[in-house]
Order: structure tokens, then C-alpha cells, then sequence
């Protein structure tokens, strides 16, 4: 249950995920930094894109995919048409990742120690859904307050 549970929430905040960034009037403001924002939406989607495809693809879903997250941060403009096919890319494999996943795997432990400790899968993939609601929080506000 908790798998469907985590799979329906990802796949909802990747899908507003896609919709924050297609409501910016102005493509070049998804890269802005103004004053006391110093991340920007491009940035932190980038962001995303590398810890879902990271600690969902490559360590439960085998993929393959490397991370360079000193990039995340530091990349940019990356033209928007891209970061869209990135998030539906990151969609496919969170959502071929977690019907591969059984509920007893839920209680198994993570392969990697993240956050600071031991941790099951189910609680690291919770985790990582609340990171992805927190800064798809920010790209939220980013819009908001800098896309006029």
C-alpha cells in the first residue's frame, strides 16, 4: 500500500513539477537570482531531477544513471523544452522503479547510509517525497515573486 501511496505522490508533484515551470511568462526567469533567492528554479529542478534519477534509479532501479551534482547548481539556462523532457524521463523511471518494488522490500534497509544512519526503503522513498514537495515549494514561490 505504501508503494502506490509514494508512487501517486511523486508522480502528482513531478506532473506540478512540469506545470511550475511551464507558467513562467518569461523562460529566462526560471534562471533568475534576485536578491535573497539565490537558487533558482532551473537550478533546483535540476536538483530533483539528479536525487530522484540517484536514489530511486540507479539504487533501486539499477539504471545506471550518474549524478554530477555540483552541476545542479551551477548549470544553466538549460532551454526549459529540456528540463520538461528531463522531468518526464525522471517519471518513467519513478514509476517503473516502484512496480518493481515489492511491499516486504519496503521494511529492507537502503542500500546507501543517507541520512545519517541505517534507514528502511519505505522511510528514505518518504524522504525523498517531501524533498521533492519542499523545493517544488520554492520553484512555486520563485515564480511567483520573480516571474512579473
Amino acid at each position: 500500500m505504501l508503494i502506490a501511496i509514494l508512487k501517486k505522490l511523486f508522480l502528482r508533484d513531478l506532473e506540478k513539477l512540469k506545470t511550475e515551470l511551464e507558467l513562467y511568462q518569461r523562460e529566462q526567469n526560471i534562471w533568475l537570482v534576485d536578491r535573497q533567492i539565490t537558487n533558482t528554479a532551473g537550478n533546483l529542478c535540476l536538483h530533483l531531477i539528479g536525487n530522484l534519477n540517484t536514489y530511486i534509479g540507479t539504487e533501486l532501479g539499477k539504471t545506471g544513471y550518474i549524478r554530477n551534482r555540483p552541476l545542479e547548481f551551477s548549470s544553466g539556462p538549460v532551454p526549459r523544452t529540456d528540463l520538461l523532457k528531463s522531468v518526464d524521463e525522471t517519471i518513467q523511471v519513478i514509476a517503473s522503479t516502484l512496480d518493481q518494488l515489492s511491499d516486504e522490500q519496503m521494511a529492507e534497509e537502503y542500500p546507501q547510509e543517507v541520512t545519517g544512519g541505517k534507514v528502511s526503503i519505505g522511510y528514505f522513498l518518504t524522504h525523498l517525497a517531501t524533498h521533492l514537495s519542499y523545493h517544488l515549494g520554492q520553484i512555486n514561490y520563485h515564480r511567483r515573486l520573480l516571474d512579473n
